[in-house]
Protein backbone atom coordinates (compact mmCIF):
# COMPACT_ATOMS: atom_id res chain seq x y z
CA UNK A 1 0.00 0.00 0.00
CA UNK A 2 2.90 2.41 1.34
CA UNK A 3 4.13 2.17 -2.56
CA UNK A 4 1.37 3.10 -4.24
CA UNK A 5 0.72 5.73 -2.38
CA UNK A 6 4.00 7.03 -3.32
CA UNK A 7 4.25 5.67 -6.73
CA UNK A 8 0.61 8.16 -7.71
CA UNK A 9 1.83 10.99 -5.29
CA UNK A 10 4.73 11.33 -7.32
CA UNK A 11 2.86 10.31 -10.96
CA UNK A 12 0.42 13.12 -9.43
CA UNK A 13 2.68 15.46 -9.30
CA UNK A 14 4.76 14.87 -12.07
CA UNK A 15 1.53 14.56 -14.09
CA UNK A 16 0.37 18.34 -12.22
CA UNK A 17 3.54 20.07 -13.11
CA UNK A 18 3.20 19.34 -16.51
CA UNK A 19 -0.11 20.63 -16.74
CA UNK A 20 0.55 23.60 -15.13
CA UNK A 21 3.41 24.51 -17.02
CA UNK A 22 2.31 24.93 -20.05
CA UNK A 23 0.88 28.75 -21.12
CA UNK A 24 -3.36 28.83 -19.81
CA UNK A 25 -5.67 31.25 -18.31
CA UNK A 26 -5.34 30.20 -15.23
CA UNK A 27 -1.42 31.45 -15.18
CA UNK A 28 -2.34 34.40 -16.58
CA UNK A 29 -4.57 35.11 -14.01
CA UNK A 30 -2.28 34.19 -11.41
CA UNK A 31 0.18 37.02 -13.30
CA UNK A 32 -2.57 39.50 -12.88
CA UNK A 33 -3.89 39.12 -9.77
CA UNK A 34 -0.62 39.08 -8.49
CA UNK A 35 0.11 42.20 -9.92
CA UNK A 36 -2.86 43.83 -7.78
CA UNK A 37 -2.63 41.75 -4.59
CA UNK A 38 0.88 40.59 -4.40
CA UNK A 39 2.19 37.26 -3.88
CA UNK A 40 -0.12 35.86 -1.72
CA UNK A 41 -2.41 35.81 -5.02
CA UNK A 42 -0.23 33.02 -6.07
CA UNK A 43 -1.86 30.43 -3.70
CA UNK A 44 -5.55 32.06 -3.36
CA UNK A 45 -5.34 31.33 -7.72
CA UNK A 46 -4.69 27.84 -6.83
CA UNK A 47 -7.13 27.44 -4.21
CA UNK A 48 -9.99 28.34 -6.77
CA UNK A 49 -8.21 25.93 -9.05
CA UNK A 50 -8.87 23.49 -6.62
CA UNK A 51 -12.13 23.91 -5.64
CA UNK A 52 -12.88 23.09 -9.39
CA UNK A 53 -10.79 20.32 -9.65
CA UNK A 54 -12.57 18.51 -6.10
CA UNK A 55 -15.78 18.62 -8.13
CA UNK A 56 -13.88 16.76 -10.91
CA UNK A 57 -12.67 14.62 -8.73
CA UNK A 58 -15.61 13.62 -7.14
CA UNK A 59 -17.40 13.25 -11.14
CA UNK A 60 -14.23 10.97 -11.80
CA UNK A 61 -15.33 8.68 -9.22
CA UNK A 62 -19.17 8.92 -9.20
CA UNK A 63 -18.52 7.56 -13.27
CA UNK A 64 -19.45 10.50 -15.15
CA UNK A 65 -16.91 11.09 -17.28
CA UNK A 66 -17.12 9.04 -20.41
CA UNK A 67 -20.61 11.13 -20.99
CA UNK A 68 -19.52 14.60 -19.92
CA UNK A 69 -17.29 14.29 -22.79
CA UNK A 70 -20.12 14.93 -25.48
CA UNK A 71 -20.85 18.55 -24.08
CA UNK A 72 -17.20 19.49 -25.25
CA UNK A 73 -18.67 21.87 -27.72
CA UNK A 74 -20.78 23.92 -24.96
CA UNK A 75 -17.89 24.06 -22.68
CA UNK A 76 -16.16 25.88 -24.78
CA UNK A 77 -18.85 28.22 -26.16
CA UNK A 78 -19.40 29.50 -22.70
CA UNK A 79 -16.17 29.59 -21.55
CA UNK A 80 -14.74 31.21 -24.26
CA UNK A 81 -17.50 34.17 -23.70
CA UNK A 82 -16.71 34.44 -20.12
CA UNK A 83 -12.92 34.49 -20.71
CA UNK A 84 -13.80 37.40 -23.03
CA UNK A 85 -16.17 39.06 -20.23
CA UNK A 86 -13.03 38.55 -17.72
CA UNK A 87 -10.32 39.77 -19.98
CA UNK A 88 -12.05 42.97 -20.20
CA UNK A 89 -12.69 43.54 -16.55
CA UNK A 90 -8.92 42.79 -16.17
CA UNK A 91 -8.40 45.41 -18.75
CA UNK A 92 -10.86 48.07 -17.07
CA UNK A 93 -9.31 47.48 -13.26
CA UNK A 94 -5.98 48.07 -15.16
CA UNK A 95 -6.97 51.58 -15.80
CA UNK A 96 -8.38 52.11 -12.52
CA UNK A 97 -5.16 52.57 -10.40
CA UNK A 98 -1.14 51.99 -10.07
CA UNK A 99 0.52 48.99 -8.53
CA UNK A 100 -0.93 49.84 -4.59
CA UNK A 101 -4.75 49.77 -5.64
CA UNK A 102 -5.76 45.87 -5.27
CA UNK A 103 -8.87 45.35 -7.91
CA UNK A 104 -12.24 45.54 -6.78
CA UNK A 105 -14.20 44.24 -9.75
CA UNK A 106 -14.93 40.13 -9.99
CA UNK A 107 -11.63 40.05 -12.29
CA UNK A 108 -9.67 41.17 -9.16
CA UNK A 109 -10.70 38.49 -6.60
CA UNK A 110 -7.47 35.85 -7.21
CA UNK A 111 -10.40 33.18 -6.07
CA UNK A 112 -12.67 33.88 -8.29
CA UNK A 113 -10.27 33.98 -10.88
CA UNK A 114 -9.10 30.89 -10.31
CA UNK A 115 -12.44 29.15 -10.22
CA UNK A 116 -13.43 30.78 -13.80
CA UNK A 117 -10.44 30.14 -15.64
CA UNK A 118 -10.63 26.75 -14.54
CA UNK A 119 -14.13 26.01 -15.24
CA UNK A 120 -14.21 27.97 -18.69
CA UNK A 121 -11.39 26.36 -20.01
CA UNK A 122 -12.76 23.24 -22.16
CA UNK A 123 -9.40 22.22 -22.67
CA UNK A 124 -8.85 21.63 -18.79
CA UNK A 125 -12.43 19.49 -18.65
CA UNK A 126 -11.01 17.49 -21.77
CA UNK A 127 -8.03 16.41 -19.86
CA UNK A 128 -10.20 15.56 -16.86
CA UNK A 129 -12.34 14.04 -18.26
CA UNK A 130 -10.19 11.20 -20.57
CA UNK A 131 -6.60 11.61 -19.58
CA UNK A 132 -6.75 12.79 -15.92
CA UNK A 133 -9.80 10.22 -15.23
CA UNK A 134 -7.96 7.15 -16.44
CA UNK A 135 -4.93 8.19 -14.11
CA UNK A 136 -7.27 8.56 -11.23
CA UNK A 137 -9.17 5.17 -12.08
CA UNK A 138 -6.24 3.33 -12.28
CA UNK A 139 -4.76 4.75 -8.89
CA UNK A 140 -8.39 3.64 -7.23
CA UNK A 141 -7.37 0.53 -8.57
CA UNK A 142 -4.88 0.29 -5.74
CA UNK A 143 -7.34 2.05 -3.39
CA UNK A 144 -9.27 4.74 -2.72
CA UNK A 145 -5.94 6.42 -0.40
CA UNK A 146 -3.64 5.51 -3.38
CA UNK A 147 -6.14 7.77 -5.38
CA UNK A 148 -6.20 10.81 -3.10
CA UNK A 149 -2.79 10.27 -3.25
CA UNK A 150 -2.69 10.80 -7.04
CA UNK A 151 -5.05 14.63 -6.61
CA UNK A 152 -2.44 15.50 -3.78
CA UNK A 153 0.61 15.35 -5.82
CA UNK A 154 -1.53 16.91 -8.27
CA UNK A 155 -2.65 20.15 -6.18
CA UNK A 156 1.40 20.31 -4.91
CA UNK A 157 2.40 20.98 -8.26
CA UNK A 158 -0.16 23.72 -8.95
CA UNK A 159 0.22 25.15 -5.65
CA UNK A 160 3.91 24.82 -5.75
CA UNK A 161 4.71 26.33 -9.90
CA UNK A 162 1.62 28.96 -9.30
CA UNK A 163 3.16 30.31 -5.60
CA UNK A 164 6.70 30.59 -7.44
CA UNK A 165 5.23 32.64 -10.43
CA UNK A 166 3.49 34.99 -7.97
CA UNK A 167 6.94 34.82 -6.10
CA UNK A 168 8.81 35.96 -9.19
CA UNK A 169 5.71 38.70 -10.69
CA UNK A 170 5.88 39.97 -7.23
CA UNK A 171 9.79 40.78 -6.82
CA UNK A 172 9.10 42.58 -10.25
CA UNK A 173 5.95 44.59 -9.33
CA UNK A 174 7.77 46.82 -6.62
CA UNK A 175 10.17 48.61 -9.96
CA UNK A 176 6.94 48.90 -12.00
CA UNK A 177 5.63 52.34 -12.46
CA UNK A 178 2.07 53.22 -13.35
CA UNK A 179 1.99 53.04 -16.51
CA UNK A 180 4.25 50.06 -16.64
CA UNK A 181 1.84 48.44 -14.09
CA UNK A 182 -1.03 49.25 -16.23
CA UNK A 183 0.35 47.97 -19.32
CA UNK A 184 1.22 44.86 -17.81
CA UNK A 185 -1.69 44.13 -16.52
CA UNK A 186 -4.06 45.59 -19.97
CA UNK A 187 -1.70 42.73 -21.32
CA UNK A 188 -2.82 39.74 -19.13
CA UNK A 189 -6.61 41.04 -19.93
CA UNK A 190 -5.95 40.70 -23.56
CA UNK A 191 -4.10 37.11 -23.33
CA UNK A 192 -7.30 36.13 -21.58
CA UNK A 193 -9.21 37.74 -24.34
CA UNK A 194 -6.98 35.97 -26.87
CA UNK A 195 -7.68 32.55 -25.16
CA UNK A 196 -11.86 33.51 -24.94
CA UNK A 197 -11.52 34.06 -28.60
CA UNK A 198 -9.84 30.96 -29.43
CA UNK A 199 -12.36 28.76 -27.52
CA UNK A 200 -15.14 30.40 -28.97
CA UNK A 201 -13.17 29.10 -32.58
CA UNK A 202 -12.89 25.68 -31.35
CA UNK A 203 -16.61 25.69 -30.33
CA UNK A 204 -17.43 26.75 -34.13
CA UNK A 205 -15.91 24.17 -35.51
CA UNK A 206 -17.03 21.49 -33.21
CA UNK A 207 -20.69 22.62 -34.11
Amino acid sequence: MMAAIAENLILGFVIGLTGALAPGPTLVATMGATLRDGWKAGPVVTLGHIIVETGIFLLILAGISSSAVRFTGGIALVGGAALVVFGILTIRSAAGGGPEVSGTTPAGSPLVAGIVTSVTNPYFWIWWLTIGSVLLMVALGAGIVPAFAFIIGHWGADLGWYTLVALCIHRGRCVLSGPRYRAALSLCGLFLIAFGGYYLWTAWTLS
